[in-house]
């Protein structure tokens, strides 16, 4: 198999002339090719008219091609940089399970690393039990549409806690920066496609797939967990950890009343599992602070977005994403995080008195405004003290006061009255596109002044890279705290914590930031899981 780079194409073309391109690029004749298949297609928009394309806007398109000849093909083509030798990694599956375990494994949390990992432990012979404090995914979104409408919030199921996790009202993106050598990224992808997905995210540069695809997702792996002898328990909240003498986990207490003996338990809980932190640490699990950032979510036309990004053939394209950095004078990095392009700000807080926000869109991207995080890293020097969960303290803070300046709904501001430090009183030309209630306030009140001053600065910075980006009447809402959790817990060369058979996974363990890289470390922690199992069976 050979992968073939540099394939660019004008926006309308066909398949057949992707096809006749390949055939083109390798200089071959038509019936020399057996198949091909796309490893990526992304945008080039660059302006500069670097390529050889006089700045017009094209796909570009990495493929995988089988030939007739290959071996002959590359003696002849040796020179040539884009087209090299090309052996896709396979995923290999967890060792499959000798017998059926008498305790099968526990996992905690029915995000993306708890799904993938129970799911490839189904898959393997090793009847998973699942537990998830929040509802099953439809009822969860009767829960949090009745919130956003205005009704009381459900500490155990919202925008953080439920089946798929705080993931399942998000943009759904899938795009990771993990390296990955052993296939884990494609077999995510692939499963995603198995489950409903589109087939598009096994190849676009930025994939995604929208909350309301999401959904369906969701529910057809959990099905496939269920048709494999796995367990999905909803409304399961673990409330403690049954640890013995020599510091190993032997099982859960579900609902403060409930056990479930388990010998190997996978922490799989969300960076928002606050109460399960603080059981964390009065049971002497190790974790350490981390850093994460806070800041807020602006929204901009999409128009705008897509006018700067493509120019004129913007009709021609989807809705254009971005992501921006800036480094303000006294050092602090300001960056956005979680672009939703046509989407919505969403009320995401999981706590009583407390505000959080975050974005979403759905696969058709297709709301008027582009929303996203821009945030400011924050480290343990920020937070006040030195206790292990000061992070944690450091976000509820900060929640706090937003939803007392938001008189309970989300606080808004636009951003040239966020630079006078003054209360809006109406919106310019850009309207608010929220899920839940809004209120105009001072998002002074409720980040710290070094914040602040660095979205002011970042925020300017930013209108010198997309035109319009720092608009008196962009709007922003507050607070965005949940970008990763503040907690990392440690784990050792098997995966385990300090605590032995305890298994940290995914986002709120500290090793993922996102769906994708959180679904990953659910297979990474399926694969420890199966080798304890399989040592136990071979030490018999």
């Amino acid at each position: 198999m050979l992968k073939v780079n540099q394939i660019k194409l004008p926006l309308n073309h066909s398949k057949n002339q992707l096809k006749e391109a390949i055939v083109h690029k390798l200089r071959i004749r038509p019936e020399e090719m057996i198949d091909y298949r796309i490893l990526k297609q992304s945008i080039d928009a660059r302006k500069s008219g670097k390529g050889g394309h006089a700045g017009e806007v094209l796909y570009q398109y990495s493929v995988a091609v089988t030939l007739a000849n290959e071996k002959q093909y590359l003696k002849k083509h040796h020179a040539n940089k884009d087209i090299l030798p090309y052996t896709p990694v396979i995923y290999q599956m967890p060792e499959k399970a000798a017998d059926k375990p008498a305790k099968p494994p526990v996992i905690i949390g029915s995000g993306p690393a708890g799904l993938f990992c129970g799911l490839m432990l189904a898959r393997q012979g090793y009847d998973p039990i699942i537990l998830e404090r929040g509802s099953e995914v439809h009822t969860r979104m009767e829960k949090v549409n009745a919130f956003w409408a205005g009704g009381k919030l459900d500490k155990e199921c919202n925008v953080q806690f439920g089946e798929g996790g705080a993931g399942t009202f998000s943009d759904g993106k899938l795009n990771t920066l993990v390296k990955d050598p052993f296939g884990r990224q494609r077999k995510v992808m692939e499963t995603f496609v198995e489950a409903g997905a589109p087939e598009d995210i096994l190849y676009v540069q930025k994939p995604h797939v929208g909350t309301d695809l999401l959904v369906g997702i969701v529910e057809r792996l959990r099905n496939e967990i269920l048709s494999l002898g796995g367990q999905v328990h909803f409304d399961s909240k673990v409330t403690d950890f049954v640890i013995d003498a020599q510091n190993h986990i032997r099982g859960v207490i579900v609902n403060d009343r409930e056990k479930i003996e388990a010998d190997q338990v996978v922490l799989a809980v969300g960076h928002s599992a606050r109460d399960t932190f603080e059981k964390l640490l009065e049971r002497k699990i190790s974790m350490e602070p981390k850093p994460f950032a806070v800041g807020v979510r602006v929204e901009h036309p999409q128009s705008m977005i897509n006018a700067s990004q493509y120019g004129s053939v913007a009709d021609q394209l989807p809705a254009a994403s971005y992501k921006l950095t800036y480094r303000t004078g006294k050092g602090r990095q300001v960056y956005t995080f979680c672009m939703c392009p046509g989407g919505y700000v969403v009320n995401a807080s999981s706590e009583e008195g407390m505000c959080a926000v975050n974005g979403m869109s759905n696969r058709g991207r297709d709301g008027a405004n582009a929303n996203s995080a821009v945030i400011v890293g924050v480290s343990p020097e920020d937070f006040g003290s030195s206790d292990i969960l000061a992070g944690m303290a450091f976000q509820r803070k900060w929640e706090k006061l937003a939803y007392e300046e938001g008189r309970g709904l989300v606080p808004v501001q636009l951003f040239d009255d966020f630079k006078e430090k003054k209360v809006s009183e109406r919106f310019g030309a850009v309207k608010p596109e929220h899920k839940g209630g809004y209120h105009f306030g001072n998002l002074w009140h409720c980040l710290p002044t070094f914040v602040c001053e660095s979205l002011v600065e970042g925020i300017d910075a930013f209108g010198r890279k997309i035109k319009g980006y720092d608009r008196p009447d962009a709007i922003l809402s507050g607070v965005e705290t949940r970008t990763s959790s503040p907690v990392r817990i440690p784990r050792d060369e098997h995966f385990e914590s300090n605590v032995g058979g305890l298994y940290p996974c995914g986002e709120g363990a500290g090793y993922a930031g996102g769906i994708t890289s959180a679904a990953m470390d659910g297979l990474r922690v399926a694969e420890a899981v199966a080798a304890a199992y399989a040592a136990v069976e071979q030490a018999k």
